[in-house]
């Protein structure tokens, strides 16, 4: 696991979409992970800016989002297809038919994260997994219990995701109370992962997913399992971090 520590939130963005950067030109058609959320939106940024100059490019690139609200349709405005849409797909080239998030909309669970799991596998599993760091550990929707889930699969949110959550929505009684995210096996299967932490409020999860034991309670603890992981971290969610 490599570390790259960073001044401030803007740093951090900066220096996560250099990698996704060098990603999309080593490998111009890359399958990209993306994440929604306040972590991501200065990285897409970033990546915009490049794109406007000139100096990057999105047509052969393919997307697969992390989660969705169950119940939330692609154009309600807190879904996360919106989200994608706004902060990053109609600002640069994407063909948008290659950009895949769950489907909120399907009332067949089991069939909603059977065909996302589908999905994945035909796109040929993911080159780089971007990824945020919940305050409890979670990664995706992916929240602390007592296994690693391993597919796409219908997840309950705890309180503490939907009071992260409810800065989003009119109030806390309108934040979704499910969410489809991509499984713990598919996103250790993605050749590379970046993880992207800012704030004090994520100090103790990232210590925890660095330097904790390896369990399910904190589920981005797994991720010190996987062979190509770079986190890039503000001094402020370092600031618990044992040298």
């Amino acid at each position: 696991m490599i570390i790259i520590r960073a001044k401030d939130y803007q740093d951090m963005s900066r220096k996560a979409a250099n990698i996704i950067f060098a990603q999309i030109t080593m490998k111009p058609d890359s399958v990209l992970g993306l994440a929604t959320g306040s972590s991501p939106v200065g990285t897409y940024n970033q990546l915009i800016e490049y794109y406007q100059n000139g100096d990057l490019d999105f047509s052969n690139i393919t997307s697969i989002n992390l989660d969705e609200y169950q119940g939330l349709a692609p154009d309600n405005e807190q879904s996360y297809r919106y989200f994608m849409d706004t902060h990053l797909f109609h600002q640069v080239n994407i063909d948008k038919a290659r950009t895949f998030v769950p489907d909120g909309l399907e009332a067949d669970t089991e069939k909603a994260c059977r065909d996302y799991d589908q999905i994945i596998s035909h796109e040929g599993g993911i080159d780089l997994q971007l990824l945020g760091l919940g305050r409890n550990g979670h990664i995706g929707f992916n929240e602390p219990g007592e296994a690693f889930e391993k597919g796409t699969h219908c997840v309950p949110l705890t309180e503490s995701t939907i009071e992260a959550n409810k800065r989003f929505f009119a109030s806390e009684a309108d934040v979704p109370r499910h969410a489809y995210t991509m499984g713990i096996q598919s996103i250790m299967q993605a050749k590379k992962i970046l993880v992207i932490v800012s704030g004090a409020d994520k100090a103790e999860a990232l210590k925890e997913m660095v330097q904790g034991s390896i369990t399910p309670k904190i589920p981005a603890s797994i991720l010190q399992l996987h062979h190509d992981v770079t986190v890039v971290a503000d001094e402020a969610a370092m600031s618990k971090m044992a040298e």
